[in-house]
C-alpha cells in the first residue's frame, strides 16, 4: 500500500465523523436555544469530530471491520448527545 492509498483510506475512515460533526455543529444554533456559555462553532466541530473518530476507531475494533451500520447508529447517538451537552440542552 503507497502512502497515498493509506491517506484514502484514513480519510475515507474519517468521513462520517466529519460530515456528522459538520451537520450537527451548523445545525445546532438552531435546534437549541444558544446559551453564552456554548463554544464556539469550530470548537463543537472539532469536539464531536473527535468524539466521531473514537466511536469509529472502537467500532473498528470491537466489530472487527469498518463501515458497520451499528457502528454509524452508535456515531449518530454519541455525537448528538456530545452536542447536546455542549449547548447545555438540559436547560430550559
Amino acid at each position: 500500500m503507497t502512502a497515498l492509498d493509506l491517506l484514502n483510506h484514513l480519510l475515507n475512515f474519517m468521513a462520517p465523523a466529519f460530515f456528522v460533526a459538520l451537520l450537527l455543529a451548523a445545525c445546532g444554533r438552531f435546534l437549541l436555544p444558544k446559551t453564552p456559555l456554548a463554544p464556539a462553532l469550530w470548537a463543537q466541530f472539532a469536539i464531536n469530530f473527535m468524539v466521531g473518530v473514537a466511536v469509529l476507531a472502537a467500532g473498528l475494533v470491537l466489530l472487527g471491520r469498518d463501515g458497520m451500520m451499528a457502528t454509524y447508529g452508535v456515531l449518530v447517538a454519541v455525537c448528538g448527545t456530545v452536542q447536546w451537552g455542549l449547548l447545555r440542552g438540559w436547560r430550559p
